[in-house]
């Protein structure tokens, strides 16, 4: 299995608009950072699964030439994480019912068929993207078929707390993808994630935030989880550079970077 970080960054993506502080000016590409996204390909050839799709999707799409996808999970719908649901219409153009398949919560459905209504009418305007939406519930696994010879892939949602917004993580196999995390409440979360091999987690800032996990709090997250490789990822301008962060994170946890792909061992 392989995960590519198609974005590692906050909200407002780094470069902040009109920022000048160190981060922000800095020439390492590595510090570049579109709003946070991945894409998770379960074994060679199989279409990818997005995990979340925020307003920098086709950017981030074309940087990664344009993969086939089966399919998108949704985190929660904040606008840095749904942003870019209307930019799915050449995928669902594709799809083999003419529909992109979405799994997410019960109030993102509700969220997205208000925030792109014209893709839910009867008689919808020629062209505009069509979904195949499924309501999914933290701690019931459901599965997804990718189609001819690949293996159907089994999915874990995960209850984790974004400041007072319940939202969801997801575990594919040996891999745990969690972002926006504030808290994890509910001790079937840590339970599900025992054993985890590879775990992608947000870390916002040095400084403590009211709805994200800083950096100490990640770590600390991540010595309880004990995975064999953590990695950062939505991350601000206010975290240090990227060249600056071997040096401050324990072995075994990276900070992940746009365009930053990885194997997750079987």
């Amino acid at each position: 299995m392989k995960l590519r970080f198609l974005g590692t960054g906050t909200s407002t993506g780094i470069p902040v608009m009109g920022c000048r502080c160190k981060v922000c000016r800095s020439t390492d590409s590595r510090d570049k950072r579109l709003r946070t996204s991945a894409l998770v390909q379960t074994e060679p050839g199989a279409p990818g699964i997005l995990l979340d799709c925020g307003p920098d999707f086709r950017a981030q799409m074309l940087a990664a030439d344009s993969p086939a996808l089966a399919c998108a999970l949704l985190t929660h719908t904040h606008y840095d994480h749904v942003g870019g649901l209307d930019d799915l219409r050449p995928y669902s153009y594709h799809a083999l019912d003419q529909r992109f398949d979405i799994y997410c919560q019960e109030d993102v459905i509700r969220d997205i068929r208000t925030r792109i209504p014209y893709c839910f009418t009867e008689n919808p305007y020629p062209g505009v993207p069509s979904f195949n939406i499924s309501r999914i519930e933290a701690g019931k696994t459901f599965t997804i078929e990718l189609g001819g010879r690949f293996k159907p892939v089994e999915i874990t949602p995960l209850r984790v707390m974004h400041g007072k917004m319940p939202i969801l993580g997801f575990r594919i196999g040996d891999l745990a993808y969690i972002t926006d995390c504030s808290a994890m409440p509910d001790a079937d979360t840590l339970r599900l994630l025992h054993g985890v091999d590879t775990l992608v987690i947000n870390g916002l800032r040095i400084k403590p935030h009211h709805s994200h996990l800083n950096l100490s709090e990640a770590l600390d997250v991540i010595k309880v989880i004990n995975p064999r490789q953590a990695y950062l990822t939505h991350m601000s301008h206010d975290m240090p550079a990227h060249a600056e962060m071997p040096n401050i994170l324990p072995a075994g946890v990276q900070m992940a970077y746009d365009g930053l792909s990885i194997d997750i061992p079987s």
